[in-house]
């Protein structure tokens, strides 16, 4: 039966793919005039062409994780450079600034605390995602890779300040970045609480036994939290630069606190990696103690043990002739000395904390 064959030969093959429309990816679109809203919900497209038309006004577009078919057709729009396309579909992005003639990309990366009960059952402490930035002289573009982090608070919260959205794009690169450090302090500051417990858990007196998983786990995720947050020190200093174009004063001087922030954070992270590498080396010299510790108390067993194995060795011979072995009280002398010579030697190896 061939034509099953075919049937069957064509049902494997891979489904095309169905291209799903721009507006499934964006979040929020908005004209602002004057640090004003404009009333109505519009496309990009229209938006973008109103403000072009009259001359006045920027617009703020948000998507969510765009694929490439999707980002394209935006950058073709709104002019954005084919690097700055590829950057923006392709998560996983070093925090960074790129100028493009007077367009500028800002790379963000976002962090969550992950929430457990206790240090030594978690296996993450850390999410990260990012934040891509587009400004240019009348619209701003937000891309969003992962599910936290959301920007619609931010939009909200500056929409209630339209003397700062009338500064322009920049005012809106502001309130992200502003949000990502303040994230960034809040994963910090509960950071902390970990942190004491790992150091609880390693010099606690009461504590036998060492776990040392758990300070290389939380090592970890301090060196992933300091990769996303270090590198943005040197955007932040760019863009509060005096001779930098493009950046009101206003928000410049806004920026700068931003950075402020951004260095209290870098210097509690790094002060944490300093902080872990101590803790990683004492419980790393703690288990070698536990291992010294019960290497002698399995020694001292073994010699305690080896007292009677030797003489019940020596008088175990099948020989006929072994001094005292035909005395009458023989059997029980040579108990009471087997008990003495080990209670002697347990009295030492206690006596010596061996034991």
């Amino acid at each position: 039966m061939p034509h099953l064959r075919a049937g069957l030969s064509r049902s494997r093959l891979p489904l095309p793919r169905i291209p799903v429309p721009v507006a499934g990816t964006v979040v929020d679109c908005a004209v602002y005039v004057d640090g004003v809203r404009a009333a109505g919900t519009m496309t990009y497209t229209d938006a973008l062409t109103q403000v072009r038309a009259s001359g006045e006004g920027f617009v703020w577009l948000g998507l969510h994780e765009p694929d490439a078919m999707q980002m394209q057709n935006i950058g073709e729009l709104f002019g954005l450079h084919e690097l700055v396309i590829e950057d923006a579909i392709h998560a996983h992005q070093r925090p960074k600034l790129e100028v493009y003639d007077d367009i500028q990309f800002l790379v963000l990366r976002t962090v969550k605390y992950v929430e457990h009960e206790s240090i030594d059952q978690a296996s993450e402490v850390v999410e990260t995602g990012e934040i891509m930035i587009f400004t240019g002289p009348d619209f701003v573009i937000t891309v969003r890779h992962g599910d936290h982090t959301h920007l619609s608070g931010v939009r909200h919260k500056l929409e209630e300040r339209p003397e700062l959205l009338a500064l322009g794009p920049m005012a809106a690169l502001h309130a992200i970045a502003d949000r990502v450090v303040d994230s960034y302090l809040a994963v910090a500051t509960k950071m902390d609480t970990d942190v004491e417990a790992i150091e609880n858990a390693v010099f606690q007196p009461s504590q036998r036994r060492v776990h040392i998983e758990p300070v290389y786990m939380l090592k970890r995720e301090v060196l992933e939290l300091r990769r996303a947050v270090s590198p943005l020190a040197m955007p932040l200093t760019a863009l509060t630069s005096p001779n930098r174009p493009g950046v009101p004063t206003e928000i410049r001087r806004y920026l700068g606190d931003v950075a402020d922030h951004l260095t209290m954070v870098i210097e509690q992270i790094v002060e944490y990696d300093m902080v872990l590498s101590s803790l990683l080396d004492a419980a790393t010299a703690k288990v070698g103690i536990q291992q010294n510790t019960d290497m002698r108390k399995i020694s001292a067993w073994v010699a305690i043990g080896a007292v009677p194995t030797m003489i019940a060795g020596i008088f175990g011979m099948n020989f006929e002739h072994i001094p005292g072995t035909n005395h009458e009280w023989a059997f029980f002398s040579l108990l009471v000395l087997l008990s003495v010579i080990c209670v002697g030697l347990f009295v030492l190896f206690r006596h010596h904390r061996w034991l």
